[in-house]
């Protein structure tokens, strides 16, 4: 049984910082995005996809990147043959279609197994009363006043019973009429089986960012440089972090999906709105194991293993793209080399996912 330490998130405390963070750093070495010349796809085009043709970037952050974080460097060259994926994140009427056609039941909906859960757990740990262990999710909620320490998320993070993808704000919430809604309150495990079905796959850490930059070069942002378009290309949060949300953007929360316009490859959403699964380890060393190596790294797939200094209980996955949440004080994750690490039976109304395929339509 899957558990759920996310309900410990007061306690631990670094599950959902780590992605952030605002430090100002500057990348000494970087090359320009390098795509494969225009090509078609060499099958069909799988409906609702686009084909992503292969090339070599640098992934991580670009040398004018103030906002980028250490973990996101160094830079370093890599290779990803093509691929397709979908052209917006896996929305709530089509995981619904899955629901219906399998029955299937996502982690937030599942009964929370205390024996598995204080395995990842600090030793010690007490038990928590029965009330609390139920199946749940986290859900975001707006402070009254100023918040003076960004780095204490348990401010406006809630674990909130009864929240899961048809209760997106909470057991009273509902999905009705938000059919083109990114689905949320999805763990890791929840957008593996979604592929199973759809005999898709989730995308790689490098394929996800690969696709973000559109054959762009040397930006910040899926849609270029200009930090002034963030309001009319992305879904975030605008005003102050996280007492009031101007919503110059045309929303508070989650927006349809295809809301804003879409990158050089033709997708959509690659910044803000939700966060997106990958299906790489979360690990501290690797981008500096892979800059060491001098040859362009073909296709990675990701550390082996999980590594994270500050959250040494849980194995994380990396997840991408920012958020509706993300601001410029708070969380600059729209930017594309931003990456969080997220444990993968955690749930919140923020993270989502979309799929990828290396195989068309016959």
């Amino acid at each position: 049984m899957v558990s759920k330490p996310v309900i410990f998130s007061y306690i631990a405390s670094f599950i959902l910082i780590w992605g952030c963070k605002s430090k100002t750093e500057q990348l000494e070495n970087s090359e320009n995005t390098k795509t494969e010349s225009p090509q078609k796809s060499p099958v069909k085009v799988p409906e609702g996809m686009v084909w992503i043709p292969g090339g070599d970037f640098m992934q991580g952050a670009v040398p004018n990147d103030k906002m980028a974080m250490g973990h996101e460097k160094p830079a370093h060259k890599v290779h990803v043959d093509g691929f397709f994926m979908d052209i917006h994140e896996v929305t709530n009427a089509e995981f619904a279609k899955f629901v219906e056609e399998t029955g299937y039941v996502t982690v937030a909906e599942r009964e929370i197994d205390w024996e598995e859960m204080k395995k990842q757990l600090p030793a010690g740990t007490e038990k928590p009363h029965d009330s609390i262990l139920q199946p749940g999710s986290l859900i975001f909620k707006k402070t009254k006043s100023s918040v003076p320490n960004l780095y204490d998320y348990s401010q406006w993070w809630e674990w909130k019973i009864g929240a899961d993808w048809k209760h997106p704000n909470g057991p009273e919430s509902t999905i009705e009429g938000k059919d083109d809604h990114p689905v949320v309150h999805i763990a890791f495990e929840d957008a593996l089986a979604y592929c199973e079905w759809a005999g898709r796959r989730l995308p790689t850490e490098a394929e996800w960012e690969y696709a973000a930059r559109g054959g762009s070069t040397d930006s910040r942002f899926s849609w270029g440089d200009d930090i002034s378009r963030l309001s009319t290309h992305a879904n975030s949060w605008e005003g102050e972090f996280p007492v009031e949300n101007t919503m110059k953007d045309g929303f508070e929360r989650r927006a349809p999906v295809m809301s804003y316009p879409k990158n050089g490859f033709g997708l959509y959403d690659m910044a803000g709105n939700v966060w997106e699964w990958t299906n790489d380890w979360y690990n501290t060393n690797y981008y500096k194991e892979l800059a060491s190596n001098n040859d362009i790294a073909q296709n990675p797939q990701g550390a082996t293993s999980a590594f994270n200094p500050n959250n040494p209980y849980a194995k994380e996955k990396v997840i991408k793209g920012g958020s509706f949440l993300c601001s410029a004080s708070y969380c600059a994750s729209y930017r594309i080399s931003a990456r969080m690490a997220t444990s993968p039976d955690s749930g919140q109304e923020h993270l989502g996912f979309r799929t990828v395929s290396s195989k068309g339509t016959p």
